[in-house]
C-alpha cells in the first residue's frame, strides 16, 4: 500500500444520533482514515466501507497504484463500521447504553452517519464511486439506493441487497454458537467466550470459502501446514482478536440489512433498486456460499445500469476481499477500471 498523502486515523463525533430502532446515541463516533488527495472540486471520492469484523487496517492492503483503488487518482475514505470496536460499539459506548442495553445498529443507521460526516468534514456532496465487500457491499448498496442522485458508480462484490433467508441461517448458527458459551449472561458477554469464538471461526471456515479450496488444500500454498493449522491460526485468530459483544452486534446489523426496510421505500426492495441510479457493477463469487450469484441475478431486473460480472474463482466468499490471491485481485481490479472509466 502507498503511503503517499495517507492520513493517520480521525474521529468524527455526531451529538445525538437518533438511530432507526429509536434510541439517540449523545455521540455517535465515526473513525475514519483517508488516502491520496482531494480533488479541487471534490470529483474524485472513492468511499470504501468496512466488512465484517473488519477495521480500516484489515482492509487497507488493496489501496496502491498497482492495487485495486489507486489514491494517485482517487481519495479514497475507509469510514469504520459502527459495532466493529472502533467506531461507536457496545465495548466503547458508556453507561446508560453499555452492556445488554446497548442498542440495534442498522446499515441504513450507518450511512446515513457516513453522510453527515462526509458533508460536515469535508464538504462532499457526491462520491465517484462506493465500493464494497461483504457488510461493505451491503453499505454501498444502501448508499445507492438511500441516495440516488450523490453516488455515481457501485461496485459490489460478495453482498446482497437484503440479507437472504439462507444467509440468515448462517449467522444464526454463529450466535447460537457464540452465546451457547457459559461467558453469554444476561444478553451479554461478561467475559470474552474462548469457547464460543473458537466454535464461530470453525463454523466460519466451512461457510467462507469453498469445498474445492479445501479439496485441493489451498490453505498449504497460505503457509498452514494441516488443516487444523488453518482452522486455529487463521480462522480462531480472525475473532478472537475482536470483542465478542461487538461480534454480536454486528451479527445483528448483518442479519437486519434490506436496502428497502426504511420509510422511503416501507420495504418495496423491487422499488429500492428501482431507484438506483448510480452505474453498479456486481461481482458476486460463483463459488460463495452465503452470497449467492442468484441472489444479484434477482436483483438485476430492477436496476436501471448494472451489470453482472461474477468473480470464477474457488475461493468462496474470500474471492471478494483477495488479499492473499492475485488472480481474483486482478479481476476485481479490472472490474474496477472498466467502471470508473464508464
Amino acid at each position: 500500500m502507498t503511503d503517499a498523502a495517507m492520513t493517520d486515523t480521525r474521529t468524527y463525533e455526531c451529538p445525538n444520533f437518533v438511530l432507526q430502532c429509536g434510541i439517540t446515541l449523545p455521540a455517535a463516533k465515526l473513525v475514519y482514515k483517508t488516502y491520496g488527495t482531494l480533488a479541487e472540486d471534490k470529483s474524485n471520492v472513492i468511499l470504501y466501507p468496512t466488512s465484517y469484523s473488519a477495521q480500516h487496517s484489515d482492509i487497507e492492503w488493496l489501496i496502491g497504484a498497482d492495487r485495486i483503488l489507486d489514491p494517485s487518482r482517487y481519495f479514497i475514505i475507509i469510514p469504520n463500521m459502527m459495532t466493529n470496536g472502533l467506531s461507536t460499539s457496545p465495548s466503547n459506548t458508556p453507561y446508560p447504553l453499555n452492556q445488554g442495553r446497548f442498542p440495534a445498529i442498522t446499515i441504513y443507521d450507518n450511512v446515513m452517519l457516513q453522510r453527515r460526516f462526509l458533508t460536515e468534514v469535508f464538504g462532499i456532496e457526491r462520491l465517484a464511486m462506493v465500493y464494497g465487500w461483504s457488510m461493505g457491499g451491503q453499505q454501498a448498496y444502501h448508499w445507492g439506493a438511500l441516495f440516488p442522485d450523490a453516488v455515481d458508480r457501485l461496485l459490489i462484490t460478495c453482498s446482497s441487497a437484503r440479507t437472504s433467508e439462507h444467509n440468515k441461517i448462517f449467522l444464526d448458527s454463529i450466535r447460537a454458537a457464540l452465546t451457547a458459551d457459559p461467558a453469554w449472561r444476561d444478553g451479554w458477554f461478561q467475559e470474552q467466550p474462548v469457547k464460543g469464538i473458537r466454535a464461530m471461526g470453525r463454523i466460519y471456515a466451512g461457510w467462507a470459502i469453498s469445498q474445492t479450496f479445501y479439496r485441493q488444500q489451498l490453505y498449504k500454498s497460505l503457509g498452514y501446514a494441516t488443516l487444523e493449522d488453518f482452522l486455529v491460526r487463521f480462522w480462531e485468530w480472525t475473532y478472537a482478536r475482536r470483542d465478542a459483544n461487538d461480534l454480536y452486534a454486528q451479527l445483528g446489523t448483518w442479519f437486519n440489512s434490506d436496502i428497502s426496510a426504511n420509510e422511503l421505500y416501507r420495504g418495496d426492495l423491487a422499488k429500492a433498486l428501482g431507484a438506483i441510479k448510480a452505474k453498479v457493477l456486481l461481482m458476486p463469487g460463483e463459488t460463495d456460499l452465503y452470497f449467492r450469484p442468484e441472489d444479484n441475478e434477482l436483483e438485476m431486473p430492477h436496476l436501471k445500469n448494472a451489470e453482472l460480472r461474477p468473480i470464477p474463482s474457488i475461493w468462496g466468499h474470500r474471492a471478494g476481499n483477495p488479499s492473499q490471491n492475485p488472480e481474483d485481485e486482478r479481476f476485481i481490479a479490472q472490474g474496477v477500471r472498466d467502471l470508473l472509466s464508464a
